[in-house]
């Protein structure tokens, strides 16, 4: 290799790592724990969760073929599977991986 390389690939991995620390500890550094953040940024940490997982729903069924073969049904059902999850055990991860695994059983399985 190359020392010029070398350099270059030791430069860029403390760039990254400078990058990822600054964006981890600045939060705490600009908002120290008693200091009351402004009213925009709770608003934002109330409502950018929501809008996240919409945007993953609609990124996650953009390309379901309802004209298909089984018209959606896989998808649909896991998403069900999720909502009722969910609702019934208030638990985002549990919810999640009950419907992927339903949906593999689906889609590897039952609807082949």
């Amino acid at each position: 290799m190359d020392r010029a390389m070398v350099i270059n690939g030791i430069c860029m991995v403390a760039a990254l790592a400078a990058a990822t620390m600054i964006t981890r500890f600045l939060p705490f550094v600009i908002f120290p724990q008693g200091k009351k953040m402004p009213g925009f940024m709770e608003h934002l940490g109330k409502t950018l969760p929501y809008a996240a997982m919409g945007l993953l729903v609609v990124y996650c069924l953009k390309d379901v073929n309802v004209s298909g073969n089984f018209h959606g049904l896989p998808e649909f059902l896991a998403v069900a599977a999720i909502a009722v999850v969910h609702w019934w055990k208030e638990n985002t991860l549990l919810s999640i991986g009950a419907g992927t695994v339903l949906y593999m059983v689906l889609v590897q399985i039952v609807f082949v």
